[in-house]
């Protein structure tokens, strides 16, 4: 009598990959009792209508890590400040006395620490949304929230300490005879276009550090070279003037987004850096950076929901 075979086990090509629709008979019961796929990744409206719905947790997360991060000091949130002072007294010893890079400016010390504070802004964004995901992986496990909130949460949290920054800067400006004007009220818009380019920039960095750990540790090479090419502890203007370079060099570091957000807060504060030292259509290009980081950083962080905290 023939035997009969039982039927070929399916090969790895023949199984179902893991993550795959199910087949039609299964999404139809699933639709019909109101099922959906576990940590599937919502619509770009829904999942802006979640996050707008955890803004509590976002606010309160960022103002939480920020108390966090001082408490075992001795000195508390006064490091808040002293940090970004610290560093700018260094680059005054180095570049403004050593290197002479002052001669030139005048009120260099405001113009300095100008510089120093805002781009101290967009460094703390970015180190800390590369670190976002990877960082916070047993949250992300544990709980069920827009991951976006992550990223979000850490650059509010720098927005906070610059405020706190902003205060001691309010006080240098007047001792060297800075006297509050109408254009102080420049800063607003000024940090709020900076503060949506820092947070696309901060979830592209989050969802590329979910992925890659090990950004984290060259993302502070990256940024100090960035600094460097920003006018932080000089004038760019006058490294320019004279310099017969490439027209699309000069481009580059005129729409350089640090330069722009530095130079616009310099503009807004200091009354001897005068309107001809910025870049042509600096507004423009202010807005325009923000526009174009926020969005794509927003949309490129929400292509990859479903796959943070796995594995």
């Amino acid at each position: 009598m023939p035997q009969t075979l039982a039927p070929p086990a399916p090969t790895p090509a023949q199984a179902p990959a893991p993550g795959t629709a199910p087949d039609p008979e299964l999404r139809a019961l699933a639709e019909r009792h109101g099922l959906t796929v576990s940590g599937a990744r919502p619509s770009l409206s829904e999942y802006t209508r979640q996050l707008w719905h955890r803004r509590h947790f976002i606010t309160s997360f960022a103002s939480a890590k920020l108390t966090a991060m001082y408490t075992t000091a001795k000195l508390g949130q006064l490091w808040q400040v002293l940090t970004p002072l610290l560093n700018a007294a260094v680059y005054y010893l180095i570049f403004g006395v050593l290197i002479g890079t002052s001669r030139g400016v005048p009120n260099y010390i405001p113009f300095l620490v100008t510089g120093v504070f805002v781009f101290t802004f967009l460094q703390n964004s970015v180190l800390t949304g590369t670190r976002a995901i990877s960082g916070s992986l047993g949250l992300v496990r544990a709980l069920h929230f827009p991951r976006a909130s992550l990223p979000i949460s850490f650059c509010l949290m720098q927005l906070q300490q610059l405020l706190f920054s902003m205060g001691v800067l309010g006080v240098i400006l007047l001792c060297f005879g800075q006297m509050p004007t109408w254009s102080w009220l420049l800063v607003v818009p000024a940090l709020t276009l900076q503060f949506i380019f820092n947070t696309g920039l901060a979830m592209v960095m989050a969802r590329l550090g979910a992925k890659t750990p090990d950004l984290a540790q060259l993302m502070p090479f990256i940024m100090r070279t960035w600094m460097y090419a920003s006018g932080v502890m000089f004038s760019l203007d006058l490294i320019l003037k004279g310099k017969h370079l490439p027209q699309i060099v000069v481009v580059l570091l005129n729409g350089n987004p640090a330069a722009v957000y530095i130079d616009l807060m310099r503009f807004a504060l200091i009354d001897t850096f005068k309107a001809s030292q910025l870049p042509p259509h600096v507004w423009a290009f202010a807005g325009g950076w923000a526009l174009l980081m926020g969005v794509v950083g927003f949309v490129y962080f929400w292509k990859a929901e479903e796959r943070y905290g796995r594995g």
